[in-house]
Parts: structure tokens; sequence; C-alpha cells
């Protein structure tokens, strides 16, 4: 069963069962939003950017993004930059990997963030979404859906962190402006 999560909301990351969940995929998918013009309407092709960046003790120590796939050890891997997007509501267009038995016990945040690398706004997006996903089974445990558009390129979408000896999630969707993870870190650290 799938949580619709709302900005600020945590969940925990915990299998019915009481297990705790091994491997998660972060997934996004978007669509351009049509633009009506003189001659009728078109879409215009929109650059967004998956990125993780991990932490420990409110210090970044790692990212994965599209020009960095895996992080260096190994527990978190971006599966390839999509630069157009069209999954919407369906499937991701970009998605994140992580092995949450590998993640170094140092680690103890994961932020998620979106970026429109090209500096579209997120009022030329529509169906954008962020996902989390338990990869063992495939089975959808929480989307946080962008809503609103708006005039701003990135947005701190989630955080994955250790609570206790588990892991939860929490929506962050905290909108701000930035072509990459590092113009984020500033609006990053007040989530930590």
């Amino acid at each position: 069963m799938t949580v619709n999560m709302s900005k600020g909301q945590a969940i925990s990351l915990e299998k019915a069962d009481g297990g705790a969940l091994t491997a998660v995929r972060m997934g996004l998918g978007w669509q351009a939003a049509p633009r009506r013009g003189l001659f009728g309407s078109r879409t215009r092709e929109i650059d967004l950017d998956a990125s993780a960046v991990l932490f420990a003790d409110k210090q970044p120590t790692d990212v994965v993004f599209f020009r960095h796939l895996v992080s260096d050890d190994g527990s978190v891997r971006h599966t390839g930059d999509n630069l157009v997007g069209g999954a919407g509501q369906g499937g991701d267009d970009e998605a994140i990997l992580v092995d949450l038995q590998r993640v170094p016990v140092h680690i103890d945040q994961i932020v998620f963030t979106v970026n429109s690398f090209t500096g579209q706004t997120f009022a030329e997006v529509q169906n954008a979404f962020c996902r989390l996903v338990d990869e063992t089974n495939g089975q959808e445990l929480a989307r946080y859906t962008l809503t609103g558009g708006g005039q701003y390129t990135a947005q701190i979408m989630a955080t994955v962190q250790r609570a206790g000896g588990a892991w939860q999630m929490k929506a962050v969707g905290e909108p701000a402006n930035g072509r990459t993870f590092q113009d984020l870190m500033p609006h990053i650290v007040p989530h930590l």
C-alpha cells in the first residue's frame, strides 16, 4: 500500500511483517507541461536531475548524481541521466538505488534533491513525483507529488535517515533555486 506523503510527513521504512527494508529506489518522474503559443500547444524538453547527498553528522561526505553515478562505498547508485522526462504519472525517468545494508554506519542521512539543470521552472513541469520503492519486490511504499508548479528550479524532495537502528523517510518538499545539488546546499542544511 502506497502512502501519499505531504510536506513534512515522516514514515518508518519497516516492512509490514516488522522486518527492515534492505534496498530502496528513489524514483523521479515528470513531463513537460504544454505551452500555448501562436501556433497551438507544444511542449519543450526539460532536464530534471535527481541527486542524493550523503551526510554524516550534518556534514556532506559523498554525492550521487548524473556526473558521479555511484557513491564511493558503492551503497548508492544512480541509474543514469534522463534529459527529457516523459514518464509523468507512470514509471521513473531517473532513479537512485540505495542498498541500506551497505550504507556505512557513519552515514546518518541521505537527502534527495531535484533540480532543473537547464533552468526551466517547475511551472513548466507537470505530473512530477518522487517515490520510494522496496527494491526487493517492486512495491511502492511512498509517493510525494510536486504540486502547484512555481517559479523555482529545484526542490529538496525527501530525506532518508537513521532513527535508532532503523531507517525512516521524511517528505521535505522545499522549493529552492539552483541548477545543481551544490547550489542547494544552503537550503538542505536546515532540514538535517
